[in-house]
């Protein structure tokens, strides 16, 4: 599958950067802020999904408050719906779309959608009911309308930059899931026997999720842009024509200059289209979407409410999440380590689909099996997510120009985003025969 030149063999981008940064300056400007950026894409991933991850991992909470309306699974087939729309329109208009505000107006909503949480909760008096439940699932369509916002925005944004900064960002997608869980087992032993414990606990999380978004409203309006290496790389991107790094090069102090016609510098015109993007990338397009169809039909449903009474009692399902998102973290890093990073294409392929048999091995350990096998199985799960997931996000970029490599980006997120929303109606399938 041909891909375009890499920047690095194009004279005109060369030859503009020299005359912006220095011939010297050019190296510096790579590498400078490096490990600050990852720690800011690190956050910035965190503060993605950490009012939803929130949402489910309070899930005896709200089963506690609306028993009768599979209250896990709704809130997840709410919100996919939402951010799946979101990103389609946003991939669709990606080169002509300002990076800068999509972004940031996704953060301000996760503030506000976590802040509303709180509001409901306190309006409702704690109590369920169907008006209140209604309130939850607005809510969660709220977050994602932002989710649709922020991660193909800011996925697009980041591949144009170095890999870390793209395994930084979903690591700490990941790590807002295994922080959540170890904050619910926090609040759970400390507010278990109080009066209300749950609601408390409930009410810490949202009040977290909001510091988290307003934090990262802050980092990537004012911290991240002013970055040596993340201007070095948004300027690369507007040599190579990119449209959508306009406003944050200007948040950075640099003026971005009008792109020279395309019969004075042709290069400049050459940009694949979205249809050639994905034609060149199917492969990487089918692997993320099977790896979220799996994850999703299990986790979080089928490990809530399929998998039996054992002898950790209430804390079992929180084992299990706390499980999945530990494991999904670590899986996350462990691309870091070359010896072990898959980069064949056909064997990213073989791998994704192997792990459909985790289905049968579900289904069988939670009829036979002990929770011992179910811990392990879950782990297993969320350490194949994490780490297939960053694997195809940071070589799938790689050999493209800025513009099409911030498009390949939103386009992978779509496929990503359609993935889950299909794995979480499959979720349901597990009911069969259960009179729901």
């Amino acid at each position: 599958m041909a891909r375009s030149s890499s920047y690095s063999l194009i004279p005109g981008h060369q030859s503009e950067l020299s005359m912006s940064y220095g011939d010297e300056g050019i190296g510096a400007a790579k590498t400078q802020g490096k490990y600050w950026g990852i720690f800011i894409c690190w956050l910035l991933g965190n503060g993605c999904l950490f009012g939803f991850n929130g949402m489910l991992t309070i899930e005896d909470y709200y089963t506690y408050l609306f028993p009768k309306y599979h209250p896990t699974r709704i809130i997840t087939l709410t919100y996919q719906p939402f951010v799946l729309a979101t990103t389609a329109i946003f991939t669709y208009h990606e080169a002509k779309v300002n990076t800068r505000m999509r972004n940031l107006a996704g953060y301000v909503l996760f503030f506000l959608s976590s802040f509303g949480v709180i509001i409901l909760d306190v309006l409702s008096l704690g109590g369920g009911g169907i008006g209140p439940f209604i309130g939850v699932c607005i809510i969660a369509a709220a977050l994602g309308i932002a989710d649709g916002h922020v991660q193909g925005g800011m996925t697009g944004d980041l591949s144009l930059m170095c890999p870390e900064f793209v395994q930084s960002f979903f690591a700490g997608i990941a790590a807002s899931g295994a922080i959540t869980s170890a904050l619910r087992f926090f609040t759970k032993a400390v507010f278990e026997n109080s009066r209300d414990g749950l609601r408390k606990g409930a009410m810490l999380f949202s009040s977290i999720s909001c510091f988290f978004a307003l934090l990262c409203v802050l980092l990537y309006a004012f911290v991240f842009p002013k970055l040596p290496i993340v201007k070095f790389y948004r300027s690369r991107a507007a040599s190579e024509g990119s449209l959508t790094v306009t406003a944050d090069l200007a948040a950075g102090g640099i003026k971005s200059q009008p792109i020279p016609l395309a019969e004075e510098t042709p290069v400049h015109a050459e940009r694949l289209s979205n249809k050639q993007l994905v034609h060149q990338n199917m492969d990487y397009a089918l692997d993320i979407f099977l790896i979220y169809i799996l994850t999703l039909s299990i986790f979080p449903g089928f490990l809530a409410e399929d998998t039996g009474s054992h002898s950790l009692g209430s804390w079992y399902v929180l084992v299990l999440i706390a499980s999945f998102n530990v494991s999904d973290l670590i899986g996350r890093y462990l691309p870091l380590i070359e010896q072990i990073k898959l980069t064949s294409r056909k064997g990213l392929l073989v791998a994704v689909v192997s792990r459909f048999l985790l289905i049968p091995a579900f289904y069988f350990t939670a009829k036979y099996g002990d929770q011992g096998w179910m811990i392990m199985l879950t782990a297993l799960l969320g350490l194949s997510n994490g780490h297939l997931t960053v694997c195809v996000l940071t070589e799938a970029p790689k050999g493209y120009k800025g513009p099409e490599q911030n498009a390949l980006g939103n386009l992978l997120v779509l496929f990503l985003l359609s993935g889950i929303f299909v794995g979480a109606v499959s979720d349901w399938l597990w009911l069969i025969g259960k009179g729901w």
